[in-house]
């Protein structure tokens, strides 16, 4: 019989197993979004990402920040606090927030963005685990008022999210990135009084302690997620010495100024304003939740502003739209003291109603400013004294990061101003009207500060801001 001769072979070789995938680096190696290929390539999905679960971290901090804002309108007779006592309690949060901002810009730049994104998480326990164990009638008015202290952690979020996020961006969209990213943080102040107006619809006044223990869960989720998904960027630790060069220069005190303009009056209505229309309008709103369905329409206007701020100053500028915002909120109070004086309730709702979105308007245009007037004296820098362009744009950029700290603690305090102004014109006159005239003062103050600085025609003049 015919034979052929065969060719055997071994058993295949089953394929190698699929090697698991490398744990996502917490730092990352290279940013450059200032790069446009790198930016289309990966940058842009990176720092989206990272935009995203700041919003919802920095949402939350705001959250337990104002929560004082709701609670005081659950502290019936019972708890025997009068009005001023009550401004009190909103105005010491507000006063450690401010505070905070600082130590918290620091660390971003010390321990990483979505490293301090964690712990600052994880410390939003602490106020609300306190106020849900203690608050309760009888309980003494020190114990309170160190409750609504420790709420003042929720303040510093903003300037630690602020910080990170201007690192991950480049400059043609920082306005409209900050803007987001402020604007959903704000977001928390009218969430939390919306949550509270729920409670007091449904299970009534007698039951604050519900408002933080729904909060509890969502900061543990929050802390997870971002430990899970967000990055630190390579950065220098010099954020503290950036701080000491920035108080040098009379443009920190001018935009921190003006930040106390916008988000003092933001953060001081969003605190103050229920505690306002309870005293002014007692008659027309005799109710806890008559006054909380008003409170949350200004600070929600006033958050959803704040982008448009933002994205507005990336085409116009920052410092035209600063100015109009200024004069429209001069308009704004004189049409309020008006109200106030003739008692016109709907024409004073209208009128704080576009405050808050003036305010939310300019604290976007006036954070804009800043990345964009360091950029312009880097640009002086390198064109008139030879510096070395990419070392020029690195200082520009540790110096604008320390300039959101320090303008947002200095804005945050006028939140302070804000409470202690209306307490001190209540307690005296019994009306909010001599804190109204005094708020005027300030917006005409500001507007002719913007147009001095940044406007008008000279030599000295910084274009592009």
């Amino acid at each position: 019989m015919r034979t052929w001769p065969v060719r055997t072979t071994g058993p295949a070789t089953p394929p190698p197993p699929p090697r698991p995938a490398p744990p996502r680096a917490r730092t990352l190696t290279e940013w450059r979004p200032e790069d446009p290929a790198f930016w289309e390539r990966v940058g842009a999905r990176i720092a989206r990402r990272n935009l995203w679960l700041s919003v919802l971290t920095e949402h939350i901090g705001f959250s337990i920040w104002s929560m004082w804002s709701v609670l005081v309108l659950f502290l019936g007779p019972e708890y025997g606090i009068d009005p001023a006592g009550k401004f009190t309690l909103t105005a010491v949060p507000t006063a450690v927030g401010a505070a905070l901002r600082l130590p918290y810009t620091a660390a971003v730049g010390r321990f990483g963005g979505r490293n301090w994104t964690v712990v600052s998480a994880l410390l939003l326990l602490l106020p609300t685990a306190f106020v849900a164990v203690v608050l309760e009638p009888g309980v003494s008015y020190s114990t309170l008022l160190v409750a609504a202290a420790v709420a003042g952690v929720g303040g510093g979020n903003f300037a630690s999210s602020m910080a990170n996020i201007n690192a991950f961006y480049p400059q043609r969209l920082k306005g409209r990135a900050l803007g987001i990213n402020a604007g959903g943080g704000n977001l928390g102040v009218p969430a939390v009084q919306l949550v509270g107006l729920l409670i007091l619809a449904t299970a009534g006044a007698a039951h604050p302690r519900l408002l933080p223990l729904i909060y509890l869960p969502l900061i543990a989720l929050t802390a997870v997620v971002a430990a899970l998904r967000m990055d630190n960027v390579p950065t220098t630790r010099e954020t503290g010495h950036a701080l000491r060069e920035i108080t040098r220069d009379r443009h920190t005190w001018v935009m921190s100024l003006l930040y106390l303009g916008t988000f003092g009056s933001f953060i001081g209505f969003g605190f103050a304003f229920g505690l306002v229309l309870q005293a002014q309008f007692h008659d027309q709103l005799d109710t806890p939740v008559k006054v909380a369905c008003l409170t949350v329409l200004g600070p929600l206007l006033g958050s959803l502003a704040r982008p448009f701020g933002g994205a507005w100053a990336d085409r116009h500028g920052g410092a035209r739209v600063t100015l109009a915002t200024f004069a429209a909120m001069t308009a704004g109070t004189a049409l309020i003291l008006t109200a106030s004086r003739l008692h016109l309730p709907a024409l004073f709702l209208g009128a704080f109603a576009a405050l808050f979105v003036l305010s939310g308007i300019g604290n976007g245009s006036t954070y804009r400013m800043i990345p964009a007037l360091h950029r312009a004296k880097a640009r002086d820098r390198a064109l008139t004294g030879g510096a070395d362009p990419a070392a020029a744009e690195a200082a520009a950029h540790r110096r604008a990061t320390a300039l959101i700290g320090l303008a947002g603690a200095i804005g945050a305090f006028g939140g302070v101003l804000v409470n202690v102004a209306f307490r001190q014109s209540f307690l005296t006159f019994h009306n909010g009207d001599a804190a109204y005239l005094a708020f005027l003062a300030f917006y005409v103050a500001c507007s002719a500060l913007t147009w001095i600085v940044y406007l008008r025609p000279s030599r000295h003049r910084l274009s592009g801001v």
